[in-house]
């Protein structure tokens, strides 16, 4: 069979160890093959790089299965033309298997130009790919959070799905941090427990109400006023809750 590289290496990447199957060419017969073992720290996989570059290593492939192998990959760019080849395209013929003979059989396989690398993107394209999948999985971990609260309410029948629209925003906070601090004065305003004032819709030249006082209604204390004595409100059709008389 024609010899397409006549220096390459097949490494077999666990865990915790690298087993490297250096081919290099010689005069007749079986070609020469040079087996060593390495870890998987950065510093083995230096060593590992150094002693392939004094060999003369052009190509290095390896199985592109698991996460194992990027480290590899990683250290080894730059310096080599480098194939992460799929599980199936080095699948051996059923029988012995060990992580020598892995390595001899994907050395052999690549010395004959017999395997294609997957594409693996460049290094800048990695990085954003990372980044952009973490945002992805907090912003579906973020709605899972909110389902679940919505769950626990609507268990514990407080429909404040049915009033607010989202029950995460400022208001929605607010009655929650009201819940779970005991609040529950059904006569009561609800707009007192917020921190800001509401306004809806208002015009920004409209005055506000002579009723209105800021500074009474909405305190900066981190404590929840309570309900002394029921208070009737009503509301003008203006979505603003004003005592009534």
């Amino acid at each position: 069979m024609q010899v397409v590289y006549e220096c390459c290496c097949g490494l077999d990447v666990h865990k915790t160890k690298v087993v490297a199957c250096l081919i290099t060419s010689g005069k007749g017969g079986r070609p020469p093959k040079e087996i060593r073992t390495f870890g998987t720290t950065t510093g083995e996989l230096n060593l590992l790089s150094d002693w392939l570059s004094a060999a003369g290593c052009t190509h290095v492939a390896m199985e592109s299965t698991g996460v194992y192998w990027k480290p590899v990959y990683y250290i080894l760019e730059g310096n080599f033309e480098l194939l992460g080849v799929n599980a199936r395209d080095v699948k051996q013929v059923p029988g012995r298997k060990t992580d020598v003979s892995d390595a001899e059989w994907i050395a052999d396989l690549l010395r004959h130009g017999l395997l294609r690398g997957s594409f693996v993107p460049p290094k800048p394209i990695r990085e954003l790919r990372a980044l952009t999948r973490h945002r992805k999985t907090w912003v579906r971990e973020k709605a899972r959070a909110i389902n679940r609260i919505q769950k626990v309410l609507e268990d514990a029948n407080i429909k404040l799905a049915s009033v607010a629209s989202n029950i995460l925003g400022a208001s929605g906070r607010a009655i929650l941090q009201a819940l779970a601090q005991g609040a529950n004065d059904t006569c009561m305003p609800w707009r007192n427990w917020l921190r800001a004032p509401y306004v809806p819709n208002w015009p920004k030249k409209r005055p506000s109400p002579e009723w209105w006082n800021p500074t009474t209604v909405f305190s900066s204390s981190n404590t929840w006023p309570t309900c002394q004595e029921p208070v009737k409100m009503s509301c003008h059709g203006c979505g603003i809750i004003r005592p009534a008389g």
